[in-house]
């Protein structure tokens, strides 16, 4: 007499327990890419507590400053007295608060943004008051002694040094970029008032 056999468990499918596989695969896979599609969470970047400036900085400024610098005066001393209260239209500046305006930021530059006090007596704000020929181009040469002393005597580390100009966190030798930038601006300004007035830039001539 035969013993009767213990009923099997029914067996899944062979293709069955291959779809269970690969459908663990593919969840195990999305989770994957899931987790390294999040962002990485950045630290908030820290400024910096000085940027040094480049090498060589100090004489390539002062170069780029003194030749800007040069015309400036050399184009105040060319034009008629008379000229300094002039302007070519009643919306724009006459010539002579052209010329104080330039003087004014040799001085408002480094004393606002890089710590740097105007010399005794100096108020920048008065300064575009000032309307003969005389006065004007004297205040343009002091103004540019002043901004040449400061960058010569100013610390390495005190050029580096971040200050806030215009909004902006920047080390302080950047603001001399701004130095140059202000006073060409104001230069071809009255460069077309001389032109206007029938005077040729010396060295044009």
């Amino acid at each position: 007499m035969r013993t009767p056999r213990t009923p099997r468990t029914p067996r899944t499918p062979r293709l069955a327990r291959w779809g269970l596989v690969i459908t663990l695969s593919l969840l195990t896979a999305s989770g994957a890419r899931g987790q390294a599609a999040q962002p990485a969470t950045k630290a908030q970047p820290q400024l910096a507590p000085q940027q040094s400036a480049p090498a060589g900085f100090r004489e390539e400024f002062l170069l780029k400053f003194d030749g800007s610098m040069e015309k400036v005066i050399a184009l105040a001393e060319a034009l008629p007295a008379e000229k300094y209260a002039w302007r070519p239209t009643t919306d724009v500046m006459p010539l002579a608060r052209v010329y104080a305006h330039i003087a004014r930021f040799n001085y408002e530059y480094p004393s606002r943004d890089m710590g740097i006090a105007a010399p005794a007596g100096i108020l920048s704000d008065t300064l575009e008051r000032v309307t003969e020929k005389a006065q004007v181009v004297a205040l343009l040469r002091r103004s540019a002694d002043h901004v040449r002393q400061a960058v010569r005597r100013m610390p390495e580390a005190e050029l580096g040094r971040m200050t806030s100009h215009y909004g902006r966190q920047v080390p302080k030798w950047a603001v001399m970029f701004t130095m140059i930038a202000h006073m060409n601006d104001h230069m071809g300004q009255s460069i077309a008032y001389a032109r206007t007035a029938g005077v040729v830039p010396p060295w044009s001539r």
